[in-house]
């Protein structure tokens, strides 16, 4: 009998300038490439929240993948500067939290590397499969969910004066 090969599910936090259209511009060129990323739009990667990445965890995501515009070419100014100080902080927590920091990823793409961004991706689905399911919200009850986020919550506003 053959074992079921496992496909990771993976949230994607995608900028709207770049990575976004880099992603399209691989669809649109006909790059293969897994399609196990749930992609959401967000104007600028600086946008995303280390709770958005946990609270993807914790909903049932094997890994999740930040992608933005390169360093310097950010249409915010610096804001991808902001989002590689977030990614930092959030690599501590999931280590702190006993998870592998392999589970997220922070890539760069301009919105004519599509076939960059389709090999990050793939990338990612094969590290995923050898670390198998995260499995985090059924190791967790629902009223624990709720208590952690909010102390993690607490942590970022007072560590990178994130507001809710």
């Amino acid at each position: 009998m053959e074992r079921e090969r496992f496909e990771p599910r993976i949230i994607g936090f995608f900028c709207n300038w770049c990575s976004y259209r880099a992603a399209d511009g691989a669809g649109t060129a006909r790059v293969k490439y897994a399609p196990n990323v749930r992609v959401i739009r967000l104007m600028c990667s600086g946008r995303v929240d280390p709770s958005f990445v946990l609270k993807a965890l914790a909903s049932g995501a094997d890994g999740v993948l930040i992608a933005g515009c390169h360093p310097g070419e950010c249409h915010y100014i610096e804001q991808n500067y902001k989002t590689m100080r977030r990614y930092a902080m959030l690599t501590q927590t999931l280590r702190a939290l006993g998870i592998s920091e392999r589970r997220v990823r922070l890539v760069w793409a301009s919105a004519a590397e599509g076939t960059q961004l389709a090999a990050a991706v793939d990338e990612m689905v094969e590290d995923l499969r050898l670390l198998g399911p995260l499995h985090w919200s059924a190791n967790l009850r629902e009223e624990d969910h709720e208590a952690a986020f909010e102390h993690i919550l607490h942590e970022h506003e007072q560590a990178m004066e994130v507001t809710r």
